[in-house]
């Protein structure tokens, strides 16, 4: 059985930040500046944008508007490359253990009631 905080760096990173590269592209930016942007290569950017990785899981749509909201702060410059961390960390934080276990056919009984470090849990503060 994979940790939670396993789950969040395989599945839950990638497929925020997949959301995020598509919705820049879809604001107008290259490739590039992308990669520039989110400080990933620009063949992970193609990777993103194909699916070839950040595909494993679902984002609810709550979810989707966040990183939207993100990618639309960042293209007009309301919001910085230093601050897409821990705006990443904030939108991990309301994505539900339970939705990304099921997408994932991992029975949330399974997990040690000591390890709820990741997804949605007790954690305030993200920096």
């Amino acid at each position: 059985m994979k940790p939670p905080c396993e789950i969040v760096v395989w599945y839950v990173i990638p497929a925020i930040r997949s959301e995020l590269a598509k919705d820049l592209l879809a604001l107008g930016m290259k490739q590039k500046d992308v990669s520039e942007l989110m400080d990933i290569t620009q063949p992970a950017v193609s990777q993103y944008i194909t699916d070839k990785r950040g595909s494993g899981i679902e984002l609810s749509p709550n979810v989707k508007e966040m990183v939207n909201e993100l990618a639309v702060q960042l293209r007009i410059g309301e919001a910085k490359k230093t601050e897409i961390i821990g705006r990443t960390c904030s939108i991990c934080k309301h994505i539900k253990i339970g939705d990304v276990l099921k997408q994932l056919n991992i029975d949330k009984n399974d997990l040690d009631e000591d390890c709820q470090g990741c997804l949605g849990s007790e954690v305030t503060e993200c920096k």
